[in-house]
């Protein structure tokens, strides 16, 4: 039987998971009568939320005799640490573009990646239902990116296909709309070949990791060259170059959604899930029991931003979450640095605090969310971005960034990025909206996207990648007020709310729980005030005119965790529970605060 392997890479929304979904629907893989949600990829409750895919997966069908081998990537730069390692796996790519928004910055990272590791694509434009879009466009747009990211004469001879996942069809010409996505199943088993014999003793890479409660690690990666059955014995060559025995006890193909066991000898080009195997990381080589000869290693894009990891100490600790102690933080943060590659944790001087490393706030914070939603409480200090010496001078990491907006509102939004020291790269007009492009630091990145959509009324799409490193560029001036910081512990008033509301907005409601140096507030001013809003109405027994007036309070400023973790200041923390998202000085105290100011 033929295999083929290909990813499916895209911008974040493009339709790739509702693809999969049509592929998935069109090869039988469900009974007719079985009850499948859509978005079927998307396993995750936060991948359902966001609508975005964070972790790769493989799923298998057949098609006339030949088994296509789907591997789902990532859209989001910050995820890159998954794409580098799955585009190891496939003989081919599908890059789907959307027929309206056409290539996008994050399908450009992944593309690049692709196009490196010299895989030919397939382009699929998608949505051509969409009003006023423009696919033929498209299409020249998607040759002239692969011309400038310098692809091969091979890869830029690529076949188009275009069609409307969500109506689900594909064909030639997306003027005629066919019944199904047959057009692409055939496209994709003429234009790929098939991966290629390759005798020879046992190279596996694994490029991925699965965890099982009931059998451990599991080792997926396709196999590069020989064979592989049940019961072999095999070398498993780690990156530093040592070697360790080990026997493969299970052995699993891909089929459908799941895997299932085999008992046969698999050849080179399949991949494969194998269990039982012990010390072994992603990038290891599984090889000759005898003669191990080990593949390159996979190298991932460095961190580029750290934040500060420590148990919650705040008065309200243990309330809400299941997991509070420092042992329980730290044994979560280092068992996701086992199948997170692009993640690093490091100890620090005390033994409750951890500095993780990560690609950038979204990937840090759905780190974050997702040990929320597992029972844990913890504290997160500011994000702060990873610094290198580079010939004796400080350079720091530096973003393109992507802003599409209104004409109107193009001149606000090209102050506030140029007041955090962005430079203007390019401003390019599309009907009535327009294209900047700007060279930003990633320290200048940090909540930014708070201010910019504020300014454009919620009208901005902002996208952001990252470049390299840059020397630095000096101190870029605070842009947020102080805080309002609660004087005592107990539950807000209304009342005092109301009459308090002249010194700031507010970040929570009345007759919510606070205590004393939680952030309850922004201020007007620059300078921190500390506000006691746990005073209620003295009553006498006098009437007076102006005692009934009833309070009337503008309603609380919300904010999501991503949006916690870039507001906060040096001196603060966000507190992160199961329930709630707070924000608190790091010294609750205003007497140690004072104290500490001198």
């Amino acid at each position: 039987m033929e295999i083929r392997n290909i990813a499916i890479i895209a911008h974040v929304d493009h339709g790739k998971t509702t693809m999969v979904d049509r592929i998935l629907h069109q090869v039988k893989l469900f009974r007719d009568n079985q009850e499948m949600q859509d978005l079927i990829l998307d396993s995750t409750d936060l991948e359902r939320e966001r609508g975005i895919t964070i972790l790769s997966k493989n799923v298998s069908v057949r098609y006339k005799g030949t088994k296509i081998n789907i591997i789902d990537t990532p859209g989001h730069s910050d995820f890159g640490g998954e794409v580098e390692r799955v585009l190891n796996m496939a003989n081919g790519v599908l890059l789907l573009v959307d027929a309206f928004e056409g290539p996008m910055p994050q399908t450009r990272f992944v593309l690049q990646k692709a196009l490196e590791l010299g895989l030919k694509p397939i382009v699929v434009i998608n949505k051509v239902d969409k009003p006023n879009c423009n696919p033929e466009e498209v299409n020249n747009l998607v040759y002239e990116l692969m011309f400038s990211l310098n692809a091969t004469n091979e890869q830029l001879d690529f076949p188009t296909v275009y069609g409307s996942s969500k109506q689900g069809w594909m064909g030639a010409d997306w003027k005629t709309p066919t019944h199904d996505v047959t057009y692409l199943l055939d496209t994709i088993i003429e234009y790929f070949d098939p991966p290629k014999d390759n005798p020879g003793t046992l190279q596996l890479q694994i490029s991925s990791l699965d965890y099982s409660t009931f059998t451990g690690r599991i080792a997926v990666g396709k196999i590069h060259r020989g064979s592989v059955k049940m019961g072999d014995q095999v070398s498993v060559v780690q990156r530093n170059g040592l070697t360790n025995k080990s026997v493969i006890k299970e052995l699993y193909l891909f089929e459908g959604l799941g895997k299932e066991k085999t008992k046969k000898e698999v050849k080179s080009g399949e991949i494969v899930a194998i269990m039982g195997l012990d010390n072994f990381d992603i990038g290891d080589t599984i090889a000759d029991f005898e003669e191990p000869e080990a593949l390159i290693p996979i190298s991932v894009d460095e961190p580029t931003m750290s934040m500060l990891f420590t148990i919650n100490n705040s008065p309200f600790f243990g309330k809400d979450g299941k997991y509070v102690t420092s042992r329980h933080v730290r044994d979560r943060l280092f068992k996701e640095t086992e199948k997170n590659l692009a993640l690093r944790v490091e100890e620090t001087d005390s033994p409750d605090k951890l500095l993780v490393y990560g690609r950038g706030i979204l990937h840090l914070s759905i780190l974050v969310e997702t040990m929320r939603r597992e029972g844990y409480e913890l504290q997160l200090g500011q994000p702060k971005v990873v610094i290198k010496e580079i010939d004796g001078f400080k350079h720091e990491p530096v973003e393109l960034l992507y802003v599409d907006v209104a004409e109107e509102f193009s001149g606000k939004v090209i102050e506030i990025v140029t007041r955090l020291k962005g430079d203007i790269l390019n401003i390019e007009k599309k009907n009535d909206r327009i294209n900047l492009e700007f060279k930003i630091t990633t320290r200048g990145l940090i909540g930014l996207t708070t201010p910019i959509l504020t300014v454009t009324e919620g009208e901005a799409v902002i996208s952001h990648r990252f470049k390299g490193y840059e020397p630095w560029k000096g101190e870029i001036q605070s842009k947020r007020n102080g805080a309002l910081i609660a004087m005592e512990t107990g539950t807000a008033i209304a009342y005092s709310i109301d009459k308090l509301q002249d010194r700031g907005k507010f970040f929570i409601d009345p007759n919510e729980e606070i205590y004393a140096g939680q952030v309850i507030g922004e201020s007007t001013r620059y300078e921190d005030i500390v506000v006691n809003v746990i005073k209620t109405k003295k009553l006498t027994n006098m009437r007076a005119s102006g005692s009934d007036e009833k309070a009337s309070i503008a309603p609380a400023i919300k904010f999501s965790l991503e949006e916690a973790m870039e507001y906060i200041g040096e001196d603060e923390y966000v507190e992160v529970t199961p329930k709630s998202i707070r924000l608190r000085k790091m010294l609750l105290s205003e007497h140690d605060r004072k104290r500490n100011k001198k």
